[in-house]
């Protein structure tokens, strides 16, 4: 078991395809939600994941302020089914605030949350910023942390 933080140049082929699998396997298939996975983002993330037996047990992107959003952000937070309560989220969600805040220097992290995960993304000081709305047919609010909610 292994956590990596890889730039896009740096990530293996092997490594995109299972990353790309597991955003397919959950965010469309297990959510049953079509959209376009692929969205010409990833070339500009840092793609924090974590390595288990040749298969990604953990992952999201992470992006400076002025890619997604004017501030930092992070997307694509998920955990494989099977490993899903065994404390991977926390960790990522860790570790990504560390590199954003602590190595990048971002004062500002947005993230577009479903609404189910309100108050795991605000035990990490993530403060709703706008109402519940629909996106890809799940609910999703805004929240955003700053460096006051350390």
């Amino acid at each position: 078991m292994e956590w990596k933080l890889k730039s896009y140049e740096e990530l293996s082929k092997e490594e995109l395809y299972r990353i790309i699998k597991l955003r397919i396997d959950v965010f469309i298939v297990e959510q049953n939600c079509p959209y376009h996975e692929l969205d010409h983002l990833d070339e500009r993330a840092h793609h924090l994941f974590l390595s288990q037996e040749g298969e990604i047990a953990a992952y999201c992107r992470l992006f400076p302020s002025g890619t997604a959003y004017p501030e930092a952000s992070i997307g694509r937070v998920i955990v494989r089914k099977e490993d899903r309560g065994k404390g991977y989220a926390q960790t990522l969600l860790d570790q990504a605030l560390r590199f954003l805040e602590d190595e990048r220097g971002e004062k500002r992290v947005k993230i577009s949350a479903q609404n189910h995960l309100r108050s795991f993304y605000g035990s990490f000081g993530f403060k709703a910023i706008s109402d519940v709305y629909m996106e890809d047919g799940i609910p999703h609010v805004d929240m955003i942390k700053t460096a006051e909610t350390v």
